[in-house]
């Protein structure tokens, strides 16, 4: 995949698939054999791809430390996003205590991230949700000093809302923002896609395939482990699973037409809505990451394109991103 975008302004170029790696120690069940991601991570760098996607509270710590090993062959061929923002448990268990963006924090996660990453400069800096008890303005300055210090090279956001981006970007240039888009969650085509635009914003949708959804593979009696988030999240419960099995015919039948998998047809799909979109699907399996990385291959005509978005649009989706105790941390501010 020799593929390349550019998110925001300041030079930051990327392949056009990244790698989200958060599911190989976090979120989607036990995590995975350390010595078979290092190679999975490395195949993935041979394949072309270039932007690597993290944060501490993966794990946590785990997966920073998983890519620091991994990736460190490859310092200075390779982009590593990594976010601050969460405040963790004392016993450093699995998930967090809240949020904390204050800037003593700030500083204390992104030098922690430097050794974890084993780099000089951490590529891309991600405030990973909006804390409401820290002004943004006093979030990005501190960012702005790190890039001054040449700790941080880009500062971007997550999950953030319309005025957030606008008060975080006038003190220092947000190159990316990170938040869900897929085939199943359009709503940042209202408000934030029209904003990046204007602002001159990358975008990097998580969850592109919908957790998984997307390709096909899930359906009503599919059983979750414990560990996998998606136990508990609503649009994974068996009755929305049934439900929304119509958006997934429709991909199948794009697939059908065009000779790719359901998957790239939806990975296709985001590509093409924008330039400066650059998708990152995770996994832990190389047959699926050259199945992602094939989208970048699959051209979809402008017909298929508008009859995908009108038809998707019309559907129905059942249940919510996430269980009402975690929207309160998720949701977007």
């Amino acid at each position: 995949m020799t593929h390349k975008r550019k998110l925001g302004q300041g030079g930051l170029e990327v392949s056009a698939f990244g790698l989200g790696c958060m599911g190989m120690s976090f979120a989607y069940g036990p995590p995975a054999d350390r010595a078979e991601m290092i190679g999975l991570l490395r195949k993935a760098v041979e394949r072309g791809v270039s932007f690597f996607d993290t944060a501490e509270v993966y794990g946590p710590y785990a997966n920073e430390e998983l890519l620091g090993e991994a990736l460190e062959p490859f310092r200075g061929e390779v982009v590593i996003a990594t976010k601050f923002g969460f405040k963790l448990k004392a016993d450093a268990s699995p998930g967090w205590d809240g949020l904390d963006s204050r800037p003593e924090q700030i500083r204390k996660v992104a030098d922690a991230c430097l050794k974890r990453l084993r780099v000089d400069a951490i590529d891309l800096f991600y405030q990973h949700r909006t804390d409401p008890d820290v002004p943004i303005e006093d979030v990005a300055g501190t960012v702005k000093d790190l890039i001054a210090e040449g700790k941080v090279k880009h500062f971007g956001l997550s999950e953030a809302g319309v005025d957030t981006i606008r008060r975080a970007h006038a003190v220092q240039p947000v190159a990316a923002l990170q938040s869900e888009y897929s085939l199943w969650w359009r709503e940042p085509e209202s408000e934030i896609l029209p904003l990046l635009e204007e602002l001159g914003i990358g975008f990097v949708p998580y969850s592109p395939l919908g957790k998984g959804f997307l390709t096909g593979t899930i359906d009503a009696n599919t059983q979750f482990d414990s560990t996998d988030g998606r136990s508990t999240k609503p649009r994974f419960q068996p009755e929305a699973i049934k439900a929304n099995q119509a958006l997934v015919a429709l991909i199948q039948g794009a697939a059908v037409r065009t000779g790719a998998t359901a998957a790239q047809v939806a990975l296709a799909w985001l590509l093409a809505q924008k330039p400066w979109i650059v998708p990152i699907p995770g996994t832990r399996k190389l047959s699926r990451l050259e199945e992602n990385l094939g989208a970048a291959e699959v051209a979809l005509s402008d017909e298929e394109l508008s009859s995908l978005s009108e038809a998707a649009e019309k559907i129905d989706i059942l249940g919510g991103r996430y269980s009402e105790d975690m929207r309160q941390h998720l949701e977007r501010n």
